[in-house]
């Protein structure tokens, strides 16, 4: 795997972490699309691996897009539109339809600056923790141009239509702690203390019975679209194989023996 994306696992927990310290680590260009899109699909296909923890190296989670590299494309963007939307299909969109597809649930640990295409990273993700030092930023328009990746839709379904329309139309950075207070993230802890309570996090999910656990999580996502008579159907499907697993029949057992001992 390419070391723009590094791959740790221990315990079944996984954790990616963004390699670019240097550029503050955009998701924009090929070979980081590449390398988080078979880091996903490596964890969708590995059933021990049942929580993901997604950070950045160095003092920022992402700047989103490599500004430099935009600014070097700015003729070619101008002469051919159509490869420019190849670009964004074949290159950045990826990503958000990779973690459409993963079943185990990700943790965000904002480390720090969260900017453009890196704020919607972070909405990618299931669940959010920030540093007391990250900032969250749609900023795409500050530039001109428009969120490419999907924020449009992924930031109204967790901050709501207003603030969702404040941050993009805006473009201007909230903290980590107004971050806390629209519900962008769950927790701020202090920066030291951030991989320490994105594991804890983790470790707590991943106690749960795996299949159980990524069942639960599509059911969360199809609920965002469906209506409740097919989410129910969907609910039911998923029941009956959740009820013929040997890790339902385990810790049925042992819930019974604690109540026993009551």
């Amino acid at each position: 795997m390419s070391d723009a994306v590094l791959f740790e696992q221990r315990d079944g927990i996984v954790t990616l972490t963004l390699n670019r310290p240097e550029k503050r680590n955009p998701i924009s260009e090929r070979d980081v699309v590449d390398a988080l899109v078979d880091a996903l699909s490596r964890v969708q296909a590995d059933i021990s691996a049942r929580v993901v923890i997604l950070t950045g190296a160095g003092s920022a989670f992402s700047s989103g897009g490599d500004l430099r590299a935009m600014q070097a494309a700015l003729e070619e963007r101008a002469r051919d539109p159509a490869a420019t939307m190849a670009y964004y299909t074949q290159g950045i969109q990826r990503i958000p339809l990779a973690f459409e597809a993963l079943d185990a649930p990700v943790i965000a640990a904002v480390n720090g600056p969260a900017i453009g295409a890196g704020a919607d990273l972070a909405c990618m993700c299931d669940l959010r923790i920030a540093a007391e030092t990250a900032r969250f930023a749609e900023s795409f328009v500050k530039l001109g141009i428009i969120p490419g990746d999907g924020g449009a839709w992924l930031l109204p379904r967790i901050v709501g239509w207003s603030k969702a329309c404040e941050m993009a139309l805006t473009g201007d950075p909230v903290s980590a702690q107004e971050a806390l207070v629209c519900g962008l993230v769950s927790q701020v802890v202090p920066k030291e203390d951030l991989m320490p309570a994105a594991r804890r996090l983790a470790q707590r999910i991943a106690a749960n019975p795996p299949q159980a656990v990524r069942a639960t999580k599509r059911l969360l996502r199809e609920a965002r679209f469906a209506g409740l008579d097919s989410l129910l159907r969907l609910s039911a499907h998923a029941q009956a194989i959740a009820h013929a697993t040997p890790e339902h029949r385990q810790a049925l057992a042992a819930a019974l023996a604690k109540t026993a001992k009551k």
